[in-house]
């Protein structure tokens, strides 16, 4: 089969096509014949062996397919790695049916992403309604549906950020009410404005650095902050007991794979979440498709942040 690996750790020059032996399914386990995998931006993290869980040598990267069964069913799952191929094996409970409707890239885009704005929002920041919800880097494949799933869970004032007028104005087409720039600089000055002279209740962080020290900053009392990334690679200053507690904020750290087979936590969020996209209430971004061969050039575009929503491999390319 055809898949991308990597035999060193590195940036997207490291990711080559090769022949490999297709996987076998071991117990509890599911082949799938992929279509389409995603591209996630924890992926650039896993090849240059940066990320929470450790790498090891040689690795197919991508942890999200979608694709048949061998008894035809049309699935999306979440891989342990080898989702950059033309076969994966999946773990059986966490492969999910696609319902008529839905695309593979609108599939691929809430498997982890969707799930993570869900999670953010629900478990991780408990939003109650009415409340301010600051969404960073709205335009992307987790941004930009928690700006849509933040106005469906009742959000009182939706401030998304985003390097570029085109990503501001989708953050803005997609539900946010108001959209400012992403620069660090003044970014606390610039919340505060666009929460009409307020602080905010909620923060979905995932850039780290002075992105995350001036969303602590602009958190009101009882303000909520979850952080989810950090894609800067610039690690925050660290938080002292003190600025937490003489605000009454909360700085929360949230990563999906401690929700998988926890009950309540995968199946039915993934569910409720494929519903919405089928009948329409959920509009996943896919921002772009690049063929298998191309993962290279997918990767240097989601660093370079030149691209918005759900990237996609098209593997049968």
């Amino acid at each position: 089969m055809r898949a991308i690996q990597i035999t060193e750790f590195g940036g997207p020059e490291v990711l080559r096509q090769v022949e490999l032996p297709a996987p076998e399914a071991q117990p509890g386990h599911l082949l799938v014949e992929v279509s389409s995998a995603g591209i996630n931006f924890a992926d650039t993290h896993t090849v240059e062996d940066s990320y929470l869980s450790r790498s090891t040598l040689p690795m197919v990267p991508g942890a999200e397919v979608v694709g048949r069964t061998s008894d035809g069913r049309r699935v999306v799952a979440l891989a342990d790695n080898g989702g950059y191929a033309e076969v994966a094996a999946v773990r059986e409970y966490l492969a999910h049916d696609v319902p008529e409707g839905v695309s593979d890239g609108q599939a691929l885009a809430l498997i982890v992403q969707g799930l993570t704005a869900w999670h953010l929002l629900r478990t991780s920041a408990r939003i109650a309604a009415g409340e301010s919800v600051v969404v960073h880097a709205a335009a992307g494949g987790t941004g930009s549906l928690a700006v849509q799933l933040a106005k469906s869970f009742g959000a009182g004032r939706i401030i998304a950020t985003a390097s570029t007028k085109e990503k501001r104005d989708l953050a803005l087409e997609l539900g946010a009410d108001i959209a400012v720039d992403a620069d660090a600089e003044g970014m606390k000055e610039r919340l505060v404005e666009a929460n009409d002279g307020k602080k905010v209740d909620i923060v979905l962080e995932m850039t780290g650095g002075p992105v995350f020290d001036a969303s602590l900053a602009a958190l009101a009392p009882f303000g909520r902050l979850v952080t989810y990334g950090m894609a800067s690679r610039v690690p925050p200053t660290p938080v002292q007991a003190a600025q937490l507690m003489g605000r009454s904020r909360a700085v929360v750290g949230f990563w999906l794979m401690h929700c998988l087979g926890r009950p309540g936590m995968y199946r039915e969020p993934m569910a409720e979440l494929l519903a919405m996209t089928a009948d329409g209430r959920l509009k996943p971004q896919v921002g772009g498709v690049y063929p298998l061969a191309d993962a290279a050039r997918a990767h240097e575009d989601i660093r370079a942040r030149r691209t918005h929503g759900k990237l996609i491999l098209d593997v049968t390319r």
